[in-house]
């Protein structure tokens, strides 16, 4: 192996050991970052969408409801000691209450999409479930990010 290509994987690897181990103020790495925590928090919630409604026999918008909260505490955990460096509220009750807050407006478009292409559209539930969460996603990322981390 040359030395351009040694000195370039191990640029690479810094980068990546970086990405991973460290906090970062730019908005474009807290968004991929996000996206990793939101796609963990949304394998939390369609599993467990996928298992309260089919092997407990929820109503899909029961799990929904349920699961959403699930993904919101992992996403909660996982933002705040991964993702975000600021924290504009001290005090960890009052930001995760806005953090809840900021998902109910996050669950109330989960519900409605689910229902609009379950119901209306006669979408299979988890079909509508990714349309919700690309949508779900970037409402929550970029409100948590003005309202609490700025």
């Amino acid at each position: 192996m040359s030395l351009k290509n040694s000195t370039m994987i191990n640029s690479l690897s810094n980068a990546v050991s970086s990405f991973f181990s460290s906090k970062s103020e730019k908005t474009s790495i807290q968004l991929l970052k996000y996206g990793f925590v939101g796609g963990i928090a949304y394998v939390v919630d369609f599993g467990s969408l996928f298992f309260l409604t089919e092997v407990i026999k929820l109503h899909y918008l029961f799990s929904a409801a349920i699961a959403f909260i699930l993904g919101l505490l992992t996403n909660y955990i996982l933002s705040i000691f991964w993702v975000f460096t600021k924290r504009t509220v001290v005090n960890w009750r009052t930001e995760f209450l806005i953090f809840s807050i900021i998902g109910l407006v996050g669950l109330g478009l989960n519900e409605g999409i689910i229902w609009f292409f379950t119901d209306l559209i006669h979408f299979h539930y988890l079909i509508s479930k990714i349309f919700s969460a690309l949508v779900v996603f970037f409402w929550n990322f970029f409100a948590r990010k003005k309202i609490l981390f700025s």
